[in-house]
């Protein structure tokens, strides 16, 4: 017989790992990363059309 997992158990696991992510965003955010992954993304796109 297979045993159903138990939900309970689960949400908790997805309630921290949601938490997490958020406290992770939040801290990327606070550093500036967001600007840093913007300048990165822009630079790549340039090269791929050979103007960078």
């Amino acid at each position: 017989m297979t045993q159903q997992p138990d939900i309970r158990r689960t949400s908790i696991i997805r309630v921290a790992v949601l938490a997490a992510a958020v406290a992770l965003i939040a801290a990327g955010l606070a550093n500036g990363e967001a600007q840093i992954v913007l300048e990165k993304g822009i630079r790549i796109c340039l090269e791929c059309i050979g103007i960078g």
